[in-house]
């Protein structure tokens, strides 16, 4: 990279990325009258113009951000999207039997957003805590207590505002808080009310009582389901979390008055009420991370629009040099993908990597790149037998249809993230949940270019996803592609090269679970067929084929974890680059082993976590 051409910033922090691992400690450290830097390679999603030829979707700005429906809008949006396209195997014939592979791409499509408040800007806004075993396994790893499951909470806590649960609310303001929740955070949940998307009474009769009763089958003791949901089953009770609970419950969301909130907003509050404190760099592609003598000092980065050539309309240009320093620590929030990438670029990972690439080595790392996790997710969409869901009745997923001027009374089935029911199990042998099954009134099998229109266009479909978290494959890997830090890196999964046997026989155990709950309806002649996987897939040899090459997943982590170098370790129990002083790393890459079933609320509270130990040090 040629020297910077702009006066080059500065300030005691410089974070690179602003979603919820660099959004969260940036904020933090500025409120607590820290200064800091945020570096952001794209631009503020809701500020983007309409007007721009290349953004040629932002004229649904800021709708595709703010309503919980447009969620899938809102990741295929152009001006804000950033596509990567990974692989699962390594193998070629294996990936092409992968319906979503784009042989142009040479991948999968994973989407992923370049924005202020990175991935928390198109996410579903699902907020559930990870399991206590999640922490309990980092702090038996690292003898760090403060990473037990009893102190996180608090970090929970911390961060959160429940406005779900009233009374409780109520009794925290004297003292009393069995919930555990957070009731005075800066990130807000809400549960929407998703059944109410079904007019159908009849309709919803049978899938309530569809549910209760294979719950009921396997054992569970589930009474009546219909008014637990009255009363709301709130999977982020400390009393739910610390049970391990099974069974049906409703997803809280991180919205405000059924809008979305993430890391954007904290950030645009925090620099509103510290404007001298918190700098946010826009358009600013990190480069390099500035090494002095083995301490970071700032960072190289590239100034411009559209410069990472994952972007939906990448400009082609090479952008201005310009640098950050920082006097006290540099954080790297990139993500599961653009941190180890960010590392490589810096002569941080793996000898071999770097002098392929003529990069000089300045900490041989071998770690950083490697141990690449996700989920396991598979869809079964079934067709109904009727033209629409009566709650679409003149959608047109835009502003000003009936459903939007709904959302804005914030009710409606815009205001859900389209799914209507979620249940929580253990797959056979399971210690603790590890299948999530979620029923969504759309057809969605999985990622590829335009997936979101089918949610415009096919409004009589029902779609159970399964979810397989605590999965055993740690074989994945993110390399350089080139020295270009425009360039996106190679990823590849490997898919079931770990633990395959395990992990699959729990996803497919999860489609025969759904499948049972969805008989009744096609013996009531309501489901016209099952699409996808069909009825034609139903050994277990059948299944096992279409679990290996149709799933998906979007939730990449830990690809710098903590841990000894010697086991792969990349950070130190406080974040702290390996061999290298002023470095940390603050985002899903973190974690040695991935956590829990929707991975932000996790990042969230290490953002809280890495404030509390910058502050300290």
């Amino acid at each position: 990279m040629t020297p910077a051409t702009q006066t080059p910033l500065e300030a005691e922090y410089v974070v690179v990325g602003s979603g919820a691992g660099g959004g969260t400690v940036a904020a933090r450290l500025a409120d607590s009258g820290r200064s800091v830097i945020v570096l952001e390679a794209g631009g503020d999603p809701r500020e983007l113009s309409g007007a721009d030829p290349a953004y040629p979707d932002a004229n649904r700005l800021p709708a595709d951000y703010d309503v919980p429906a447009f969620h899938g809008f809102a990741s295929e949006n152009e001006a804000m999207k950033w596509d990567f396209f990974v692989r699962h195997f390594s193998d070629d014939e294996l990936q092409k039997r992968d319906p979503k592979f784009v042989a142009g791409k040479d991948g999968v499509l994973y989407p992923r957003a370049g924005t202020l408040g990175g991935c928390t800007s198109h996410n579903a806004m699902i907020m559930v805590y990870p399991q206590n075993p999640d922490w309990d396994y980092i702090a038996g790893l690292t003898g760090d207590r403060s990473w037990e499951s009893g102190p996180m909470r608090d970090y929970f806590e911390r961060l959160e505002d429940c406005r779900y649960r009233p009374l409780y609310r109520g009794l925290a303001m004297v003292g009393l808080n069995p919930t555990r929740h957070g009731f005075d955070g800066w990130l807000q949940t809400e549960r929407s009310v998703p059944l109410a998307a079904i007019t159908n009474q009849a309709l919803k009769t049978t899938i309530l009582d569809s549910v209760r009763s294979v719950l009921a089958a396997e054992g569970h003791d589930v009474g009546d389901i219909a008014s637990a949901l009255a009363r709301g089953l709130d999977p982020n009770d400390w009393l739910s979390v610390t049970k391990d609970e099974e069974g049906l419950r409703h997803i809280p969301l991180t919205t405000r008055d059924f809008r979305r909130i993430g890391a954007r907003e904290r950030l645009l509050e925090v620099r509103a009420r510290h404007p001298g404190r918190l700098k946010i760099v826009l358009n600013a592609l990190a480069a390099r991370v500035v090494l002095d003598k083995g301490r970071a000092t700032g960072v190289e980065y590239l100034a411009g629009e559209r410069l990472y050539r994952a972007h939906g309309k990448p400009s082609g240009a090479a952008g201005t040099p310009a640098l950050a320093r920082a006097t006290r620590e540099v954080i790297l929030a990139g993500g599961a993908f653009n941190t180890p990438q960010l590392l490589l670029l810096s002569g941080i990972g793996p000898t071999e990597t770097l002098s392929r690439f003529g990069i000089p080595v300045a900490v041989p790392l071998a770690g950083v790149g490697r141990n690449l996790q996700d989920r396991y997710e598979i869809g079964v969409v079934n067709r109904m037998n009727f033209e629409r869901w009566e709650a679409y009745e003149g959608t047109k997923f835009a502003p000003g249809d009936p459903q939007y001027r709904d959302w804005q009374n914030g009710k409606g089935v815009y205001a859900t993230n389209g799914s209507i029911l979620t249940l929580f199990r253990k797959s056979p042998g399971a210690a603790m949940n590890d299948v999530f099954c979620m029923s969504l009134l759309t057809s969605f099998g999985g990622y590829f270019p335009g997936y979101s229109k089918q949610i415009a266009e096919r409004l009589n479909y029902l779609t159970w996803v399964v979810l397989k978290a605590h999965t055993r494959n740690r074989a994945g890997e993110v390399t350089l592609r080139s020295a270009d830090p425009r360039d996106v890196p190679l990823i590849n999964f490997r898919y079931f090269q770990d633990g395959g046997d395990e992990d699959l026989n729990a996803v497919i155990d999860g489609v025969r679970f759904v499948r049972r709950i969805t008989e009744p309806l096609r013996k009531q002649n309501l489901v016209a067929a099952e699409e996808i996987p069909g009825d034609q897939v139903a050994s277990d040899e059948d299944l096992r084929n279409f679990v290996r090459y149709n799933c998906w997943g979007h939730h990449a982590s830990c690809t710098c974890p903590i841990g000894e170098e010697k086991d792969g370790g990349v950070l130190t129990s406080d974040f702290r680059v390996h061999q290298t002083e002023g470095l940390r790393v603050v985002d899903a890459s973190v974690f040695p082993r991935i956590p829990g079933f929707f991975i932000v609320s996790s990042v969230y509270m290490i953002g809280e976590k890495a404030a509390d130990v910058i502050l300290k040090s």
